[in-house]
């Protein structure tokens, strides 16, 4: 999957209709760099060396942090700084869903 980059602007819409608990989570399934410290308990911290450490993702590439009952994030307080600036129904976010559903047909 491509990476993720802010290609939207200020002036984009929020989609309404895209929520949290009806979404596919395209975007747990992103690598996540953690370029900042945010707390990030080390259980969910992949390092490798010489890298940028990355959020640990489980063998289906889902990240390690996700719920997968409830679609929410279990570190939510303490999540990586890319996940605070993706937000929910926002340009990147309705577009990284759209890029995974193209994948998918």
């Amino acid at each position: 999957m491509p990476p993720c980059g802010k290609t939207g602007t200020m002036t984009q819409a929020i989609q309404t209709d895209v929520s949290c608990q009806n979404c596919e989570a395209c975007c747990c399934r992103l690598e996540v760099m953690l370029f900042t410290d945010t707390g990030v308990p080390d259980r969910y911290v992949l390092e490798r060396d010489g890298e940028i450490p990355v959020m640990r993702r489980l063998d289906d590439g889902w990240c390690a942090a996700l719920d997968r009952n409830t679609m929410m994030c279990r570190i939510y307080e303490v999540r990586p700084l890319i996940c605070r600036e993706f937000e929910m129904g926002e340009p990147d976010c309705v577009d990284e869903r759209d890029k995974w559903f193209i994948k998918l047909d």
